[in-house]
């Protein structure tokens, strides 16, 4: 994998563990700040007017029975209310019935503007975390993405930015929480002060237990990786428009909903364990916080009776222990959940120091425009990572400026590395690759990639509109309809828009609706169109006319031949007699330059060149 290798998984087997992922939490706040400050600074505002809302109300509550109270044990009593109405008395237990109406009122819509707050928040901070991640993933390396393990990475990276809207939502409401157990275990405190130490003693259990549990969960999910991302591709191979063909005529579907139900039961069998236990142990610590709250509530009782807490102070005591001990229990247990959701965005953060290793130096030279002298390979050796095998090596030739040069040889030469070192997706190992006599990398990485066109041939289908597909080969110029249609005509995917109902407005690809299939031949002259859209210094075309007729093929490289006059070009085929054309000929074989020179030239040689033209030829006599 690309850049610094981050340390190795973390099992979170300890509580020191799951506190340490907590460090996560500064930088996603920071996050959601920079995401919006108005709307986060609204979010906590009306949670503090919210948090302080059930202590009041519960004593409001206090002082209504307190007055009820005193007014029943007036002597004499009045033969009706409307007698204490009528004197005056119930002014003031009016106006608190009238006040606690209003803290309901109050709390119900300040309820739906923290809740509409609260998702307008989470989708920016979920759409901006997501563009942070293309962001960050489109700064590193090739050989990254050819890397299991950054795939494992980024998956659980990837599933990061979609799911933290729910839980910015969770971490506000235990800021609010906390702000409502400040409150009510300041008003236990001025009654009876061990009450909340009882409770606490009572909440430990339940609350080492989640952590225990959310632990072993966030375990289970993160060496479980591979295999959902096996399981999201049996479930996409089975019902796609991409692979629909050959799963119905190799009759496929048995073969994958098998695989699928097997995977999907390893994974059920996996929580289902997980789900027991916790909810065996779940069921202890819940009842020992149960019998904590009933031993507070009978003394309060008994303090009543002896006359030391009236009815009032009852009620409110009752009321806020048992609030109490919910809103703790809560956070005590949610502060486990945030120290396991911390681990989950341990995921997203430790993708964001995953560092490129092919970058632009400090000072880069600019792409030469025009090339004057060319590319030289001096004794390059590359070997992919975690390979043995060196996919090229003391690989040495020129590529001169002006000059068409074709490669040849049979899979695995090491003509597609050759492309890829080019265009500097890879660095070499050994040697070095020079442009116009200065090494590779010193030049700036982007400038030198929008120099060059190249079309590879797994190119990417985009369903896109036609003009958009040919436009990616320079995105920046995506609104230059006349570039778009020179690009065209030079490929020879003109007469490819011609037939479309839309033309150049015509979605293309069957993935969404109104979309319009293209054949394989139609979509490579599309692809194909983009190198041209390019207009770049240098254009190569990796082998990207397989799905092509001979007849198609020659005119496509007749044309290249042409329209890339005063340009250096490389092009790879298989088909010989495209390849005659170019000025010379590089028959690479075990990652090595074997033999070059030009059709005739190499025919004459007799070597590996000539007995694979004689194979091809074979097959059209």
């Amino acid at each position: 994998m690309s850049g610094r290798r981050p340390p190795p998984p973390r099992q979170a087997k300890n509580f020191r563990e799951r506190l340490g992922a907590l460090r996560n939490l500064g930088p996603f706040l920071a996050m959601v700040w920079q995401t919006s400050p108005w709307l986060t600074a609204a979010s906590l505002a009306l949670r503090l007017v919210r948090a302080l809302l059930p202590v009041a109300a519960l004593f409001l509550g206090k002082l209504i029975i307190d007055d009820v109270v005193a007014l029943l044990g007036e002597t004499p009593r009045p033969d009706s209310p409307w007698a204490w109405y009528a004197s005056g008395r119930l002014d003031w237990l009016g106006w608190l019935v009238l006040a606690e109406f209003g803290l309901a009122i109050l709390g119900d819509l300040l309820g739906r503007v923290v809740g509409l707050v609260d998702t307008l928040l989470g989708e920016r901070v979920a759409n901006t975390a997501s563009i942070r991640l293309m962001q960050h993933a489109a700064t590193l390396d090739l050989k990254a993405f050819e890397d299991a393990t950054f795939q494992d990475q980024l998956d659980r990276a990837r599933r990061q930015t979609s799911g933290r809207m729910q839980f910015l939502g969770y971490l506000l409401n235990q800021v609010q929480d906390l702000l409502t157990v400040a409150s009510f275990a300041a008003g236990l405190l001025l009654y009876a002060p061990w009450l909340i130490a009882l409770l606490l003693v009572a909440l430990v259990p339940a609350f080492l237990g989640e952590s225990h549990f959310n632990a072993q969960s966030y375990a289970l999910d993160y060496f479980r990786a591979p295999e959902r991302r096996e399981l999201d591709y049996v479930r996409a191979t089975a019902a796609s428009a991409e692979t629909a063909k050959e799963v119905k005529v190799f009759g496929l579907n048995g073969f994958l909903i098998d695989r699928y139900a097997q995977l999907s039961a390893a994974f059920y069998a996996g929580n289902r364990r997980l789900a027991l236990r916790r909810a065996g142990w779940g069921g202890a610590f819940t009842a020992i916080g149960t019998a904590g709250y009933y031993l507070a509530f009978a003394f309060i009782v008994w303090r009543t009776l002896e006359g030391a807490f009236s009815v009032g102070d009852l009620t409110f005591l009752a009321g806020s222990f048992r609030r109490l001990r919910q809103l703790l229990e809560g956070l005590l247990t949610g502060f486990s959940t945030t120290a396991s959701q911390a681990l989950y965005l341990d995921d997203l953060f430790r993708f964001f120091e995953v560092k490129a290793e092919i970058l632009s130096p400090t000072n880069p030279l600019p792409m030469p425009a025009p090339i004057r002298q060319g590319f030289v390979f001096e004794d390059v050796g590359f070997r992919y990572p975690g390979a043995e095998r060196w996919a090229v090596r003391h690989l040495s030739f020129t590529l001169n400026a002006g000059e068409v040069v074709a490669l040849v040889g049979e899979n695995g030469a090491g003509k597609t590395t050759l492309v890829k070192l080019l265009t500097r997706l890879y660095d070499p190992d050994e040697g070095r690759i020079l442009l116009d006599g200065r090494d590779l990398r010193e030049y700036d990485l982007d400038g030198l990639r929008a120099g060059i066109g190249v079309i590879f041939q797994d190119f990417v289908r985009y369903n896109f509109t036609a003009a958009d597909n040919i436009a990616v080969g320079r995105i920046t110029a995506r609104e230059d309809t006349a570039r778009i249609e020179r690009a065209a005509q030079r490929s020879q995917a003109d007469a490819v828009i011609a037939r479309l109902p839309e033309g150049l407005a015509q979605m293309i690809g069957k993935r969404f609706k109104n979309g319009f299939e293209l054949s394989g031949g139609e979509w490579q002259k599309i692809a194909i169109a983009r190198a041209y859209m390019r207009e770049a210094e240098v254009l190569i075309l990796d082998e990207p006319t397989a799905a092509l007729d001979a007849r198609a093929e020659y005119e496509v490289f007749a044309r290249f031949k042409e329209l890339s006059q005063g340009k250096t070009a490389v092009l790879i085929s298989h088909r010989f007699s495209s390849v005659r054309m170019a000025d010379r000929i590089l028959v690479l074989a075990e990652g090595k330059v074997e033999s070059q020179g030009t059709h005739e030239e190499l025919l004459a040689e007799g070597g590996r060149y000539a007995e694979l033209f004689e194979l091809q030829a074979a097959g059209y006599r």
